[in-house]
């Protein structure tokens, strides 16, 4: 009996020919099936564990939303109007958030008269591009149609909270909120599907913004920012303290300033801006020594109101259109006004102005997000070895590559 031995090298040869034909058909469906699942998600996914957004109306004063931002200890709190002819309909006029209180109180007009400036009525600090940076979204909605809101000047999205019996309707005013770092975590959590873009560097991506950064020395009077610092919270950015060749050695963070009480806005009146930085670090516990000095310079410039500001213990007075319980005041007044809040996030995991997140031009977009969403903030400095301030990479930006390589890899616009 003979047999007929069949040559290795052909059945090899068939097996990587199959392997040729299968692996693109396979890499399809994969791609099909990652589409599937990135459509699947609803808005809903994303806002598990988050809890209701603070609300105000109109008519409610600045003291009042300062209060309110202190009472919550979240970084935003939103603003509603109703119509006259039927009140129980609500829309949302705008959020705001400690920063926006900072930069009313140091404005000219309001710098000499603090306490003043708390009893105008909230719509001050309001811009006429407010009610467009905040969109109301169904809970039920495409992840990816949310981010195009984003993509488009969102600064956050209001999302009704789900109860178990039913959904909370849009003019009850219950609503829970997504930024653009939630939906940088979602992408995250997804990153290799985005396998040749996560590797590359931000250069490679076009994703360093080198014009137009802002930027302060040092030495230059902290309130000279002010106006930078409102930019900065419009763009989701920051504002850099740099040396006179450049270099990075802080940054004055809206993010940072968040965690703040309304006492820093007597530091941003007279420190210069590398002071400032680290005036802002104490925040929630300033040295006593540093209060003094700061006392002392506000006093010397004759900003006595400044002085009493820092001083005020007891909370603003609340109208009737501000719901607290009288407990819950009442536990608020026997409290220490600097215990009240905690601090940034960054902050509290003991990251100083002066220490600010930075990446090189070659790292990788993969890096560049872990540093981002590690510090809770929507920006990386980009430096040279030496620390040469070379540009920002915003959260955003990051946004709009996912979405862009989302429509590319799925054909999905």
């Amino acid at each position: 009996m003979s047999f007929v031995a069949t040559p290795k090298v052909n059945f090899i040869s068939a097996v990587f020919f199959d392997v040729s034909v299968i692996l693109p058909q396979a890499l399809g469906f994969f791609r099909e099936c990652m589409a599937v699942s990135f459509l699947s998600h609803e808005l809903s996914d994303l806002c598990i564990g988050k809890p209701a957004l603070k609300s105000l109306p109109i008519s409610a004063t600045v003291g009042e939303a300062l209060f309110a931002l202190r009472q919550s200890g979240e970084a935003y709190v939103s603003v509603w109007t109703s119509d006259s002819s039927k009140p129980e309909t609500k829309s949302c006029a705008g959020k705001l958030c400690m920063v926006d209180i900072l930069c009313y109180l140091c404005a000219k007009d309001n710098i000499s008269s603090p306490a003043a400036a708390l009893k105008n009525p909230v719509s001050v600090l309001l811009s006429k591009e407010a009610a467009a940076l905040v969109r109301c979204v169904e809970s039920h909605s495409r992840v990816i149609d949310a981010l195009d809101l984003i993509l488009e000047g969102a600064h956050i999205l209001l999302v009704p909270i789900r109860s178990r019996k039913k959904l909370q309707p849009h003019h009850s005013g219950i609503f829970c909120w997504l930024t653009p770092e939630d939906f940088a975590r979602f992408f995250f959590n997804s990153i290799s599907v985005f396998s040749p873009i996560a590797a590359c560097s931000v250069t490679q991506l076009g994703l360093v913004r080198s014009t137009d950064i802002l930027a302060v020395h040092h030495h230059d009077p902290a309130l000279s920012a002010l106006p930078l610092i409102h930019r900065a919270l419009a763009e989701q950015t920051s504002v850099a303290v740099v040396t006179e060749d450049r270099k990075l050695i802080g940054e004055i963070s809206p993010s940072t300033l968040t965690g703040c009480d309304e006492s820093v806005a007597a530091a941003l009146a007279v420190l210069s801006a590398g002071d400032f930085m680290a005036y802002i670090d104490w925040c929630t516990s300033p040295p006593d020594a540093a209060v003094r000095a700061l006392k002392s310079l506000l006093k010397k410039k004759g900003m006595h109101e400044m002085v009493e500001l820092m001083d005020v213990v007891s909370k603003p007075v609340l109208s009737s259109s501000t719901s607290s319980s009288s407990d819950e005041e009442g536990e608020i007044r026997k409290r220490p006004r600097r215990l009240r809040r905690l601090g940034s996030y960054s902050s509290r995991m003991g990251r100083r102005s002066e220490e600010a997140i930075v990446c090189h031009p070659g790292s990788s977009l993969v890096a560049v997000m872990v540093q981002a969403l590690a510090h809770r903030v929507g920006y990386v400095w980009v430096v040279e070895e030496d620390y040469g301030l070379v540009g920002i990479v915003v959260l955003r930006d990051i946004l709009k590559v996912f979405r862009d390589q989302f429509a590319e890899q799925f054909l999905i616009s």
